[in-house]
């Protein structure tokens, strides 16, 4: 968030936006919105007149997406996207980026929560035929919901195929909510498998690995500061791999590779002597 020196804007602090940015977002959003009446709504250009007047029931995060419920049985839901953040401002406060990047702009409790870059941006009714395509497209949050890791572990061989890159599988919203691409590569690393592993070549122990530290980092980084997934007590480095192509590993000192990889051609890294490929 932005706009107040307590609000640290979620993109810049946690990099690209992934399931435990959304959660600092609405964790943030949910005590100063909740039981609050809306002002206005614009969507893009155009005002949206039938959201004035409406009570704003809670603001929650499912995996990437942010839901802002209202009394009136709309929802206004959010997915940042790689480029997408969040802000807020009080009414004489001057703008971090220019209106014409903002994709929602919402005025309640006297400030306004201004959504740039989204890479969505939806208006949900609930009931709905929207809002169960939701509830049934997205798999379990990995930081608010109860999980069954192995069941996690049927989901992705549900909906994938025995050629589905691991990694790919990983990102699959469907599988699992909440995990990106900086997570992807972090957890491959920690868990020494190469980014080319097939799912019908990656055992359930070896899958269930993969999603269980995916959740235990999502959770270790819902507090403040940037993104951590190397807790080691030095200096040399927050994250294992991600955005380290060229530099030498911080396990072993061979020099990190990149490669665009998997379904979408999502930016890669990886060490190939720690994740060399034993099977």
């Amino acid at each position: 968030m932005s706009g107040h020196p307590e609000q640290a804007r979620a993109k810049t602090a946690n990099g690209v936006p992934e399931g435990d940015t959304i959660h600092k977002i609405a964790a943030y959003m949910a005590p100063e919105l909740t039981g609050r009446r809306v002002d206005s709504v614009r969507l893009g250009s155009r005002a949206e007149e039938r959201f004035a007047g409406a009570t704003i029931r809670g603001v929650e995060a499912r995996g990437k997406h942010l839901w802002i419920h209202l009394d009136n049985g709309s929802l206004l839901r959010s997915h940042l996207g790689m480029y997408g953040s969040w802000h807020v401002y009080a009414p004489d406060e001057s703008w971090q980026k220019p209106s014409r990047q903002a994709s929602l702009i919402m005025t309640a409790a006297g400030r306004s929560w201004v959504c740039f870059n989204a890479k969505e941006i939806e208006v949900v009714e609930d009931p709905g035929v929207r809002r169960r395509v939701w509830d049934t497209r997205l798999g379990p949050d990995l930081i608010a919901d109860e999980f069954d890791v192995a069941a996690i572990v049927a989901r992705a061989r549900e909906f994938g195929d025995g050629d589905t890159l691991m990694i790919d599988s990983i990102l699959d919203q469907r599988v699992a909510a909440g995990i990106g691409n900086v997570y992807k590569s972090e957890v491959m690393f920690i868990e020494r498998q190469m980014p080319d592993l097939r799912l019908c070549d990656a055992t359930d122990a070896i899958a269930s690995a993969c999603f269980a530290r995916a959740a235990e980092l999502l959770k270790k980084n819902l507090g403040g500061g940037k993104r951590v997934t190397r807790f080691e007590h030095d200096d040399a480095g927050r994250l294992w791999v991600y955005g380290r192509a060229g530099l030498p590993c911080l396990d072993c000192s061979t020099p990190i590779r990149h490669q665009r990889m998997g379904r979408h051609h999502r930016g890669t890294y990886w060490c190939p002597a720690c994740q060399a490929d034993e099977r």
